[in-house]
């Protein structure tokens, strides 16, 4: 099993930004996929971005510009800075490993992100 624990949200301003954390453990895996969601308040969950194991990095429309998302093997973490946040980015952040089939294998318990106008 593959435990996934999320961190680093919390209240921010407007304009502000913020880095998450997405710390695996239990079995080990070399380089597996790596994805982030988020989900408003009475929204489905959307997918924001991902970092493959190939190396190479997807970002969704809502994503692109504004967040980056990366990894540090040696602390098998992956990590999602947030820039320019804005009100309508308040949602819980979870991350995501192993796609299989557009299927993700693991996740994160969710870390709360609120941004305030």
């Amino acid at each position: 099993q593959v435990q996934l624990v999320e961190s680093g949200g919390g209240l921010v301003q407007a304009g502000g930004s913020l880095r998450l954390s997405c710390a695996a453990s239990g079995r080990t895996f070399s380089n597996p996929d790596m994805g982030w969601f988020r989900q408003a308040p009475g929204k489905a969950r959307e997918f924001l971005c991902a970092l493959w194991g190939t190396g190479g990095t997807y970002y969704a429309n809502s994503a692109k510009g504004r967040f980056t998302i990366s990894r540090d093997n040696a602390k098998n973490t992956v990590y999602l800075q947030m820039n320019s946040l804005k009100p309508e980015d308040t949602a819980v952040y979870y991350c995501a490993a192993e796609r299989e089939r557009s299927v993700w294998n693991y996740w994160g318990q969710g870390t709360q992100v609120t941004v305030s106008s």
